[in-house]
């Protein structure tokens, strides 16, 4: 078989895996859509009310959303309808003033209570001039029932309220704990104030801290059924004539929340890897462990140790040696006469120089048997006396 077919033949190998894989997968698998719900962006991201202005959009209701008031850009019609999702205490006596005579004129004005406050109440001239009083106790939920629809329970997180010298049209609570709606009159318009906007809201997200379950649809907001409901009968006084201005507070994500919820992917493994390094560098539990014998550096011991090994295998010459030469080394430098001399005359002076016999210096001199351990001991020992005098 030439090289051409050998070749052919792979090919063709390869071909027939390649098609007996394609037929397998596509006989193991089939193909399945899949609706994922992302969290949301742009205006829905920072603009809670989004959702009802699309609403009302796609409904052919005329609609103004922005964060601010500024009623000097942003002139109200005689039947426009006004929702302030901020708090009602930021408002000037004069934007109060002009509030109160655009309502007067027709206007359809929707509030909401202040949420709880530590410390004392700030002063809120809007809801005075319409004779509410915000309460103190804390809030409770209020249960709403819509045919058709599933039990629900509103305004949970909503701040009560009562009434000063004034009588709703409609109201939604009583007395004894509070109310949560009224509808107040006021010459040929009419002023909402609601303990809260949550059933207005875009509603709650999927989103969570590793990303959420996207394929369940988030809840709550104008999602559900009795919100939308309950949304259309609070905006019916002007809806369908003149425009629908929705001020918000726009909810810009703290950048601890963006760094937890969007950067976990870099803060979770160094944070691991802290741990693991504090984990490394703690000290250990349990009993006290004795302290490790700390290494031996004294050049004194390594002598000795030294010493007592050559000693010990016969090799007591060389130390007698290593003694002789230092002490003749000494010699030259103080008595350089008697270290010239060699023999018996260098004996006997340095016998005179130390007023010693010459028999004592000729035996300290003479280098001792291997195996006479006293020899070599009186003999190191006198040259070393000798040799410390000079």
């Amino acid at each position: 078989m030439n090289r051409f077919w050998r070749i052919a033949l792979i090919v063709l190998l390869v071909l027939g895996i390649a098609a007996a894989a394609v037929a397998w997968f596509l006989h193991t698998h089939h193909r399945v859509d899949r609706v994922l719900y992302l969290p949301p962006h742009g205006e829905a991201g920072y603009n809670p009310l989004y959702a009802l202005k699309q609403t009302l959009l796609a409904d052919g209701v005329k609609v103004q959303a922005r964060q601010r008031l500024n009623l000097a850009e942003h002139t109200l019609g005689p039947r426009d309808t006004l929702l302030i999702y901020n708090d009602p205490r930021t408002l000037s006596p004069p934007e109060v003033d002009r509030l109160l005579d655009w309502v007067a004129g027709g206007g359809h004005l929707l509030l909401r209570t202040p949420p709880f406050t530590r410390g004392g109440e700030p002063y809120a001239d809007m809801l005075d001039a319409v004779g509410v009083v915000p309460m103190a106790d804390a809030a409770e939920c209020q249960p709403f029932k819509v045919e058709g629809e599933d039990q629900h329970v509103e305004f949970c997180s909503g701040r009560r309220f009562g009434f000063d010298e004034v009588e709703p049209e409609l109201s939604w609570g009583d007395f004894s704990d509070g109310f949560v709606y009224a509808r107040m009159a006021y010459e040929d318009g009419h002023v909402d104030v609601l303990a809260d906007f949550d059933f207005m809201l875009n509603g709650g997200s999927n989103e969570g801290l590793f990303g959420g379950d996207l394929t369940k649809p988030p809840q709550g907001g104008l999602r559900d059924g009795p919100h939308r409901a309950l949304a259309r009968q609070v905006l019916a006084p002007n809806y369908g004539h003149g425009t629908v201005h929705l001020v918000y507070a726009a909810q810009m994500p703290s950048l601890f929340r963006r760094v937890l919820f969007e950067g976990w992917m870099v803060w979770l493994p160094l944070l691991i890897a802290l741990l693991g390094w504090l984990w490394t560098r703690m000290q250990r539990f349990g009993p006290e462990w004795p302290a490790p014998v700390a290494e031996r550096r004294s050049l004194l011991e390594h002598v000795r140790a030294s010493g007592e090994h050559l000693f010990r295998y016969g090799r007591g010459v060389l130390l007698y040696s290593a003694v002789r030469n230092a002490f003749f080394a000494r010699l030259r430098r103080r008595h350089p006469v008697a270290a010239a001399l060699s023999g018996e005359p260098q004996i006997a002076a340095i016998a005179e120089r130390f007023g010693l016999s010459d028999s004592v210096v000729r035996t300290a001199l003479q280098t001792p048997a291997g195996h006479d351990k006293q020899a070599f001991r009186d003999r190191i020992s006198t040259l070393i006396q000798l040799r410390n005098r000079l």
